[in-house]
């Protein structure tokens, strides 16, 4: 956040609406579980090694938009033309859209890869991003009939997975894709779907399943969309209605690709349940600065009571890598005891990271672990709710995941976490910010998006809107809701 615009507002501060906390914290009483039957094996002997596997999930879209991710919503699954199955690709660029359509696969790093696939259509270029060495791209205008398109890569040394994608060009035709492939070098094919699924149900579910021989990672599926990511052998489901059917796989994947999905199971959440937490169903939430910047200083004993959540800004970062540690301005004239005393009067207040100039960087486990630690200290030793996540200078997904998932474990249920990602941040699935969103949007209450420093914005139509206006608003928390946030 940036503290420059919050010397801006009354009493230096920069106050947003929040809004419902996610579910979270849920009962989990067990109901009858579903059996399953017996799943499809892919081979009977030892796992055997797959010659130039593809790498691409769904590459003829005959699972419609299954795997990809189309800024503004650009793509859709077309029956004609097709040049292979039955389904192909067809995405609309806006006048500030190119309808890039991507998905993000394992590799190996420092290994050769080649990218090929059918285009037809208006412009319409094919690539491949954060490759770790050089990214390439290649493309065709106005082929009025099925052309391929192929490049070639080397993965860097530290290179773990790569962004391909294809995109036309801004107010051009539609252009159409199909067949896409991914090869590298011969992956481990997977032995079978896994196995011995079960569903407790409840108003979230908790799946487990046995360990498929191979895998590297699971998919989750609720209703047919995939909805997590996970490495071990168990995943809960969170945010479901109550009383409510669902129907729900789980796959395998490894560098090969992904196994066939297990037997559909169906489950039923009870009648009860309901938000948990502390909480209230409607906050506001506001930012309370910890530093004396020459604005009015306000005691955080003199906030409102209208205020759900008092984010303190910031915590600083320490010398030990993803740390932080928090620091009252001497300015203040503040004791521990003075500062604490806001609790008692039921407000959530948590402890915000980050900021314009925040330079708090979690880019490794071992980083995370410290995080996770070092809040939990802070909010030991001051009474701290929760954190808020406020990073404008990056966000590793994958490790930030991990550091409030331990942070999680280590304070329990009525943990509040919230984000306050700027909008640029929340435009597409691909993004760090909104990654670290939904890997954790079981345990997220709330995302308070930066919309007043944004400037125009594309919104989830593929228009443009102005700040400022209730369009602005709506088409880009459009965008969060698309891209799997729930409106809580």
């Amino acid at each position: 956040m940036d503290r420059a615009l919050r010397d801006r507002h009354t009493r230096g501060r920069r106050w947003s609406a929040g809004r419902r906390r996610m579910n979270r914290g849920l009962a989990s009483a067990a109901a009858t579980a579903l059996a399953t039957s017996a799943l499809v094996a892919l081979g009977d002997g030892g796992a055997q090694a797959a010659a130039e596997p593809n790498l691409i999930q769904n590459p003829g879209f005959e699972a419609g938009l299954n795997n990809w991710t189309c800024s503004g919503g650009s793509g859709s699954s077309a029956a004609s033309p097709v040049h292979g199955g039955a389904s192909s690709l067809s995405a609309t660029p806006a006048s500030a859209d190119n309808a890039k359509c991507s998905q993000t696969v394992s590799v190996q790093p420092n290994s050769a890869y080649e990218l090929s696939g059918w285009v037809q259509g208006g412009y319409v270029y094919l690539g491949a991003s954060g490759t770790g060495t050089t990214d390439v791209s290649t493309w065709s205008q106005a082929a009025s009939d099925w052309k391929q398109l192929s490049t070639k890569f080397t993965t860097g040394p530290n290179t773990t997975s790569v962004t391909f994608y294809r995109h036309g060009w801004y107010g051009q035709p539609a252009y159409h894709a199909d067949d896409l492939t991914l090869t590298g070098p011969p992956g481990q094919e997977l032995q079978a779907a896994p196995a011995g699924l079960a569903a407790p149900t409840s108003s979230s579910v908790t799946l487990s399943w046995n360990p498929t021989k191979g895998a590297t990672g699971y998919h989750v599926y609720q209703d047919g969309k995939r909805v997590q990511a996970v490495s071990g052998t168990s995943a809960t489901v969170t945010g479901l209605a109550p009383a409510t059917s669902y129907k729900l796989q789980v796959t395998a994947t490894n560098t090969a690709g992904e196994s066939p999905k297990s037997a559909e199971i169906t489950a039923t959440t009870t009648a009860g349940g309901g938000d948990g937490g502390t909480v209230p169903k409607h906050t506001v939430t506001g930012y309370w600065q910890n530093f004396d910047n020459g604005a009015t200083v306000q005691k955080i004993s003199d906030v409102q009571n209208q205020y759900d959540i008092i984010a303190v800004a910031f915590a600083d970062a320490t010398t030990t890598p993803g740390a932080v540690d928090f620091n009252l301005d001497p300015a203040l004239k503040y004791s521990g005891a003075q500062f604490k005393a806001k609790q008692a009067a039921g407000k959530s207040v948590i402890l915000s990271v980050g900021g314009e100039k925040g330079t708090v960087s979690v880019n490794s486990a071992t980083a995370a672990t410290n995080f996770a630690n070092s809040v939990y200290a802070q909010m030991q030793e001051f009474g701290f709710d929760g954190v808020d996540i406020d990073l404008e200078n990056g966000i590793n997904p994958t490790y930030m995941t991990q550091a409030l998932r331990a942070l999680s474990a280590k304070a329990g249920p009525d943990l509040v976490i919230t984000m306050t990602p700027q909008t640029i941040d929340m435009q597409s699935t691909s993004g760090g910010y909104f990654q670290t969103a939904l890997n954790i949007k079981d345990i997220l209450t709330v995302a308070n998006m930066q919309y007043y420093k944004s400037g125009s914005m594309l919104g989830c139509d593929g228009n443009v809107y102005s700040q400022g206006t209730v369009d602005f608003l709506t088409a880009l928390a459009c965008i969060q809701l698309q891209g799997g946030l729930k409106p809580s």
